[in-house]
């Protein structure tokens, strides 16, 4: 049975990467995911991967959904072309909403925030508080020292076998998309 996504939330960077390749992997993921008429939440943001992605969802006929606390905002920081966007307090409760609001889970290359994003959906998946589909778009390998994080922390038994398939990783958008469907 294929799984039923009408949302899906990407977590992606607001600065603006070194590498012309992740910009055009957001750019196509947006379109991507935006020809298929689905909502994408993402961090609300006016630069860098978030606004490519925002952008392109947009224009293939999508929804772009910011999810932004309130200082963000204040400075500043939040996109003004986006379909939707949600006010929240604080980032927590930005998390959470990305989370609730979704069907699926994207993660394109970023900073401290993605990363920080991605793990902690991760960390829902294996105790069972997100049941989602959760897919690193590793660009360029951007990812992959993190990959060696994470199968070391299988190998030393910090993560059990069973929890390293809780999520998947795709090296283009195209195999995201086809991931997160199941």
């Amino acid at each position: 049975m294929a799984n039923t996504i009408r949302t899906v939330c990407v977590y992606c960077a607001s600065g603006t990467p070194a590498d012309a390749a992740h910009t055009a992997a957001a750019a196509e993921l947006g379109t991507l995911l935006g020809q298929k008429g689905l909502c994408v939440i993402n961090g609300g943001g006016a630069t860098g991967l978030m606004r490519t992605l925002s952008d392109a969802v947009i224009g293939s006929g999508g929804t772009a959904c910011g999810v932004i606390p309130r200082f963000m905002v204040e400075n500043g920081w939040g996109y003004e072309q986006m379909s939707k966007r949600i006010e929240v307090r604080t980032m927590h409760e930005r998390k959470k909403r990305m989370a609730d609001m979704s069907d699926a889970a994207i993660a394109l290359p970023g900073g401290y925030g993605t990363m920080e994003e991605l793990l902690e959906i991760i960390t829902w998946k294996q105790l069972g508080l997100y049941r989602h589909p959760v897919v690193i778009l590793n660009i360029n390998r951007y990812y992959d020292p993190l990959l060696a994080m994470f199968a070391r922390a299988v190998d030393t038994h910090f993560v059990r076998l069973t929890h390293a398939a809780i999520w998947q990783e795709a090296t283009t958008p195209g195999e995201a998309v086809r991931l997160i469907y199941g």
